[in-house]
């Protein structure tokens, strides 16, 4: 049979950009694609790009006052001017987007502004009411932040509307223990709001290295945030322009907001997938196999919606890899083992690759190599606060299985770590790079004696 197109992707975020581009423009398929709210998704308009740069902007007040312990008595960040930085962060997703419609065009994609929904496995209908068939149909519509399920909440915010908020609130309480939550705990603070995270377990990040969480746990508390860990609100009820949160031990605070940042859940409602034969998980999830096709060999999916590892460049290069796989003849897969991460935390961010300590004395004997340091330039200002690298080691193969980094800039350095780790280095290998000092990167190449063996090895 005939169709209107080669391919037709739902949604319009970084993975299904790169797939419908790709798919057009390098493999010549007749491609549409369907996007109902902003062209470049979560990343691009309400997530990692506005929040890196609202990170940046967070970390003016202590940059002043680290200028003043290198002699310069009169640095001050000044008072934040949030409806000035707010209309600048708008006008740059507004440019982004831009380049993210115009490369569509450029590849001859067309485009449709419009919810789409799925009538059977060759058929999109758009919310105007037009139908479109397509030989090949991708999903790729993300996921949305969750809430807790309590009364009231419906007067908290969510993550996305952190970058459209009228002012910075004076009392904010941020709910959960996750990336996000840390993150924006963290940003709130830096633009000099009094806040208060509140999470149910212990320490946060959970799933993350343990040491890595005690230490990004201290630092949430030593940068002024005040910690409420094994704890959770249970409702939330309006008291004049704020909000009175009640917490499950009884316990009652008030504050001018509260953010949920409690997990996000794959986008699959309204799209029609109960009309095919497509494979929901447990969380609502795509279930799709190692080429990101459904149990419908029409229908793939790539990013959030399928649950996999729910970061964007990890979307980008499932789209990618689709692309190529069904148009241009070159099948490629997306290995999922090794995926570096950030946590972007100030003063020091936390970065990952590989196994946690846990994890892999789990597997067989591991050795732990650490070292834990003051860096040079925030000890010079006067900061106690302490760096962290970490490599967990295979004892038979001398593998490195896990690499994490509690440091400033800690982001940089595990991107060049991937490359090593994701090529099989060794230990010894990471040892016969020479050193570039002074740097904090040197660590992770000077570190000879173990720290600590585990998973049946002993010192």
């Amino acid at each position: 049979m005939s169709f209107d197109y080669d391919l037709f992707v739902i949604g319009g975020g970084s993975g299904g950009v790169r797939a419908a581009r790709i798919a057009a423009s390098q493999h010549g398929a007749r491609v549409a694609l369907a996007e109902e709210s902003r062209m470049g998704g979560t990343c691009v308009i309400r997530g990692c790009v506005p929040k890196k740069l609202m990170i940046f902007a967070s970390q003016a007040p202590a940059a002043a006052a680290e200028a003043r312990g290198y002699g310069w008595p009169d640095a001050d960040a000044g008072s934040f001017d949030w409806p000035a930085f707010r209309a600048k962060l708008h006008d740059e997703l507004s440019r982004l987007e831009t380049i993210y419609t115009d490369g569509l065009r450029s590849a001859e994609v067309d485009i449709h502004h419009a919810r789409a929904h799925l009538l059977d496995h060759h058929t999109v209908a758009l919310a105007d009411g037009r139908q479109f068939t397509a030989k090949h149909i991708l999903i790729a519509v993300g996921g949305r932040p969750s809430l807790p399920g309590i009364p009231g909440e419906e007067l908290g915010m969510i993550s996305d509307d952190l970058f459209t908020m009228e002012r910075v609130p004076g009392r904010v309480l941020v709910v959960g223990g996750g990336f996000i939550a840390c993150e924006y705990a963290t940003i709130l603070q830096g633009l000099g709001a009094a806040t208060t995270l509140a999470y149910r377990g212990d320490k946060v990040l959970r799933g993350f290295d343990e040491e890595c969480r005690q230490l990004v746990t201290h630092q949430l508390e030593h940068v002024g945030i005040s910690l409420r860990l094994n704890a959770n609100p249970a409702r939330l009820d309006r008291e004049g322009e704020g909000v009175r949160v009640t917490y499950e031990d009884g316990a009652v605070e008030s504050y001018d907001a509260v953010m949920f940042a409690t997990g996000r859940n794959p986008y699959t409602a309204g799209l029609g997938l109960e009309n095919t034969g497509v494979q929901l998980g447990k969380r609502g999830q795509i279930e799709v196999d190692a080429w990101s096709q459904t149990a419908v060999p029409s229908i793939y999916a790539v990013g959030d919606v399928t649950d996999r590892v729910n970061l964007t460049p990890v979307a980008i290069r499932e789209g990618h890899s689709f692309a190529d796989t069904v148009f241009g003849g070159q099948p490629r897969r997306v290995c999922h083992d090794l995926v570096a991460s950030a946590v972007y935390v100030r003063p020091h961010e936390l970065a990952t690759i590989g196994l946690t300590e846990d994890e892999a004395a789990a597997r067989g004997p591991i050795e732990v190599y650490q070292a834990r340091f003051r860096p040079m330039r925030s000890l010079f200002a006067g900061s106690d606060i302490r760096a962290m690298m970490k490599l967990v080691v295979d004892c038979d193969t001398r593998r490195v299985l896990g690499c994490h980094i509690f440091a400033p800039e800690a982001g940089e350095m595990i991107q060049l770590a991937a490359v090593a780790i994701g090529m099989g280095a060794t230990k010894e290998q990471f040892d016969a790079a020479i050193a570039v000092h002074p740097t904090l990167a040197e660590e992770l190449v000077t570190m000879r004696q173990p720290v600590r063996r585990a998973g049946g090895a002993t010192l």
